[in-house]
């Protein structure tokens, strides 16, 4: 072999892993910060990738996705948040209140994408719904507004349960606010309510077990990460105790609970990842307007309501977009 021919072999060689390190660092690498476990966050992450996907973004392809999951413990989203700093990520797709809050008190650069439950100007993220300003924007489902709603619903369906439930995760910091603003309502109509601690699962058949010795007629679920993510489980044990419920999410119905009513969380997440693929195409947070859910959805599941000996209004029925027969 030549010389010159051996040098050049030689030096292609060694330029050949140096080219692949240029292609990957072109890669794009964001960042996926949640409060739940992985198995859990799955809910939100599904849609969110399958958007991304349609956007030309396909994780493992040409993106990288970090993931960083809080396990129930949200005091560990704030030290999570500065590893995706770190980590320096193109983008930040917080999922949550708490999420998005650490991810404000991380970073002022790096592009953050929020769901909340909340107003953002409230929770101080953004400056303006159509111009949020600064490097943040996203979504707000309306599902902490809707709790005296679904205690209207409920009440409409279980008029004879003089004493409701309402359950909250004690780790969220809405659930001040949901308890004062569905006792208020409770109040308006004339009832008694008892609220439930759930922090995690495995307080979950002891809330059940409180509303059952505290012979509270019905049940109303109160939004939050946890019960978002096992709504199934929820609806599941509200059949199993016979307890009319009701709950924000749709899922919980299809799992055996007597309604829901809420934002599409799927679709919420969908629009989280629209958000994000157009970030890495260019756009700035700053020109995204904050998107605030327009429909809320009404699913009644007959079943559960003929086992629980309960008769659905017909104005219910004619309300409802989903009946699970």
């Amino acid at each position: 072999m030549k010389r010159r021919a051996f040098i050049t072999l030689v030096g292609g060689a060694a330029a050949w892993p140096l080219a692949a390190r240029a292609q990957q660092s072109v890669m794009p690498v964001i960042g996926w910060l949640g409060s739940e476990t992985r198995e859990a966050e799955d809910i939100r992450v599904i849609p969110f990738r399958q958007t991304l996907k349609e956007a030309g973004y396909i994780e493992g392809q040409n993106l990288v996705i970090e993931y960083r999951f809080a396990e129930e413990h949200y005091d560990r989203l704030p030290a999570l948040a500065a590893d995706l700093v770190r980590r320096q990520v193109a983008v930040i797709a917080a999922a949550g209140n708490a999420a998005a809050l650490a991810a404000k008190e991380a970073t002022g650069t790096i592009p953050i994408v929020f769901q909340t439950g909340r107003d953002p100007l409230q929770l101080g993220l953004v400056a303006s719904l159509n111009r949020p300003g600064g490097n943040m924007t996203g979504l707000v489902s309306l599902n902490v507004e809707v709790g005296p709603k679904n205690l209207e619903l409920l009440h409409e369906l279980v008029p004879r349960a003089a004493s409701i439930g309402l359950l909250v995760n004690p780790n969220n910091s809405d659930a001040a606010i949901q308890s004062k603003e569905t006792q208020a309502a409770a109040g308006r109509l004339g009832l008694r309510l008892r609220v439930l601690h759930a922090g995690n699962e495995r307080e979950f058949d002891a809330a059940f077990a409180s509303a059952v010795e505290l012979h509270a007629g019905a049940l109303l679920i109160g939004p939050d990460a946890i019960f978002f993510s096992r709504s199934q489980q929820l609806g599941a044990l509200a059949f199993r105790h016979a307890i009319p419920a009701i709950c924000p999410y749709r899922e919980f119905a299809a799992a055996g609970g007597l309604m829901s009513y809420g934002t599409n969380i799927a679709n919420l997440y969908r629009q989280v990842g629209v958000y994000t693929g157009r970030i890495l195409k260019g756009e700035k947070p700053a020109d995204l307007p904050v998107q605030q859910a327009v429909k809320l959805e009404l699913v009644i599941n007959l079943k559960s309501a003929k086992s629980l000996g309960l008769t659905v209004p017909d104005k219910l029925l004619v309300l409802a977009d989903e009946v699970i027969e």
